[in-house]
C-alpha cells in the first residue's frame, strides 16, 4: 500500500513532464511553420516591406507633384501659343472681312454698270449720245472708325469737307492757311494732326481737329517726315474718309483760299483735281508732234500731253474707283519708298490697260487753272497782266516755289488787302 502511494506521484510527473515537451515541441513546429510562410509571403523581410511600401508611396507622390508641375507650366505654354494665335486668326478675320465687304461693293457697282449699260438702247440724234461718267458712291461703314465717323458728322457740310495733313514742321503755314479759311467762312474743314503738339496748336486756335490712333508705320513719318514723305501719306490717311461715305477736297497747306472753293466744283468724276500745267495747252492737253528725221516721210509722230495733277490739292468722291485709286498709290509707295507720290498719284490716273497693267477706269476732271491757280500761273503770268491780275482766284497754291510762308503772305496782301505791290519782289522761279 505504502509502496503503491509512493509510484503514483512519480507517474504523474513523468505525464506532465511529456505534455510540457509537446506543447513546446508543438509551438516551435507552429513558429518554424510561420516562419517559413513569411519567409516566402516577404522575402526581404516584413519591416523592410513596409519601409519599401512608405517610400514607394512617398515617390509617387513626389513625382506625380512634378508631373503637375511640369502640366501646368506646358499648359501655360499652350495657352500662350494659342491666344497669339487666336489674336493672328482675329486680324486675318478682319482682313478677310474687310476684303469682301469691298468686292461685294465691287460686285454690287459692277452689277449696276451691267445693268446701266446691259440695256440696248437705240442711238439718238448726232452729238445727244453720252456714256456713263459718274459712279455711284459707296455704302457709309462707320465701323471702320466710329470716332473719325462722330468728327465728321460734326464738321462736313453735305457729307463734304476740305481735309489737311499737318505736323510741327509746317505750323506757321498751316496758321496761314486756316486763317484763310476762316475768313472765308468755310465751315466745313479738318486738320488730320500728325504729332501732338500740332493738334494742341490747332484745339488752342479753335481749329476743328482730328489725332489717328497710334500706328506706327503712319506716326513714324508723321512726325519726322520731309513734306514729300508726309504728302504721301494722305493716300492711306484718306481711305478712311471715303469709306464712311465723305467726298474729300484734299489740300496742302501751302495754299490760302480766297473763295469757297465747295461753290466751284463739278462733282461728276471721281477725281477733280488742280492742275500744275500753266495755259491751255498744259493745263487741258494738247497734240504734240514728235520729230525723227531719219523716219524720212514718217518722221513726225503724233504725241498726247498734258501736265500733271497736282497730289496737293483735289476733289475725290468716295467710289469704288476713288478707293482703288488710293489703294495703288499706298501700294506702291510702300513698295517704292524713292517714289513721289505726285507721279505715282498721275501714272495710276492716267495709264491705260496694256499687256501685264489693267489701268485705273477712274473719271477725272481738270479744275479751272485760273480759279484753281498754281504759284507758277500767279508770278510768271497773273500778277504781270492787269486784266488777269484783277480775278480773284478760289485759291492759290504755292507749289512751285520754295519760300512758301513768305509768298503766302505776299498773296493775302496782294489779294486781301488790297497790295498791288506786295508781289512784286519775287522773282519768277525759285531763284536758283
Amino acid at each position: 500500500m505504502m509502496g503503491g502511494r509512493r509510484d503514483g506521484p512519480l507517474m504523474r510527473n513523468t505525464s506532465q513532464q511529456s505534455v510540457v515537451k509537446s506543447t513546446i515541441l508543438t509551438a516551435i513546429a507552429i513558429g518554424v511553420s510561420l516562419g517559413c510562410v513569411f519567409a516566402f509571403l516577404y522575402p526581404h523581410g516584413f519591416l523592410s516591406s513596409s519601409v519599401h511600401a512608405f517610400h514607394s508611396r512617398r515617390t509617387q507622390v513626389l513625382s506625380a507633384k512634378c508631373e503637375s508641375s511640369e502640366r501646368l507650366n506646358e499648359l501655360k505654354t499652350e495657352y500662350a501659343v494659342a491666344s497669339q494665335e487666336n489674336a493672328e486668326l482675329r486680324q486675318q478675320v478682319k482682313e478677310l472681312t474687310e476684303k469682301l465687304r469691298l468686292a461685294e461693293q465691287g460686285k454690287d457697282h459692277a452689277e449696276k454698270q451691267i445693268e446701266a449699260l446691259g440695256k440696248r438702247h437705240k442711238a439718238g440724234p448726232f452729238g445727244t449720245v453720252k456714256g456713263l461718267r459718274t459712279n455711284p458712291t459707296v455704302i457709309p461703314d462707320e465701323s471702320v472708325n466710329p470716332r473719325l465717323s462722330k468728327i465728321l458728322e460734326n464738321v462736313a457740310v453735305r457729307r463734304e469737307l476740305i481735309v489737311a495733313l499737318a505736323n510741327w514742321n509746317v505750323k506757321d503755314s498751316l496758321e496761314v492757311w486756316f486763317t484763310s479759311i476762316k475768313r472765308v467762312g468755310i465751315p466745313n474743314y479738318l486738320v488730320v494732326a500728325l504729332d501732338d503738339n500740332i493738334a494742341e496748336f490747332c484745339e488752342s486756335n479753335d481749329v476743328p481737329v482730328y489725332k489717328r490712333d497710334a500706328d506706327e508705320g503712319v506716326d513714324s513719318i508723321g512726325k519726322t517726315g520731309t513734306n514729300h514723305a508726309v504728302s504721301g501719306l494722305k493716300f492711306r490717311v484718306l481711305r478712311e474718309f471715303l469709306q464712311l461715305g465723305y467726298s474729300v477736297l484734299l489740300s496742302d497747306v501751302d495754299i490760302v483760299y480766297l473763295q469757297n472753293p465747295f461753290n466751284y466744283l463739278q462733282r461728276d468724276s471721281d477725281v477733280e483735281s488742280m492742275t500744275d500745267g500753266h495755259d491751255n495747252f498744259t493745263a487741258y492737253g494738247y497734240d504734240d508732234v514728235f520729230d525723227e528725221p531719219a523716219m524720212g516721210w514718217a518722221r513726225y509722230a503724233h504725241t498726247m500731253r498734258i501736265w500733271v495733277y497736282n497730289s496737293g490739292f483735289f476733289y475725290i468722291r468716295p467710289t469704288i474707283p476713288a478707293i482703288e485709286l488710293l489703294d495703288r498709290v499706298a501700294g506702291r509707295l510702300a513698295r517704292e519708298p524713292k517714289s513721289w507720290d505726285q507721279a505715282v498719284f498721275n501714272e495710276e490716273l492716267f495709264f491705260p490697260s496694256h499687256p501685264g497693267y489693267e489701268g485705273l477706269h477712274a473719271a477725272r476732271r481738270t479744275m479751272d487753272f485760273y480759279l484753281f491757280m498754281n504759284s507758277k500761273v500767279l508770278f510768271k503770268t497773273v500778277r504781270k497782266n492787269a486784266r488777269l491780275s484783277k480775278i480773284k482766284p478760289v485759291i492759290i497754291h504755292l507749289n512751285y516755289h520754295p519760300n512758301k510762308l513768305e509768298r503766302m503772305k505776299a498773296v493775302v496782301e496782294f489779294y486781301v488787302n488790297g497790295n498791288q505791290h506786295a508781289l512784286e519782289a519775287f522773282p519768277d522761279g525759285s531763284g536758283w
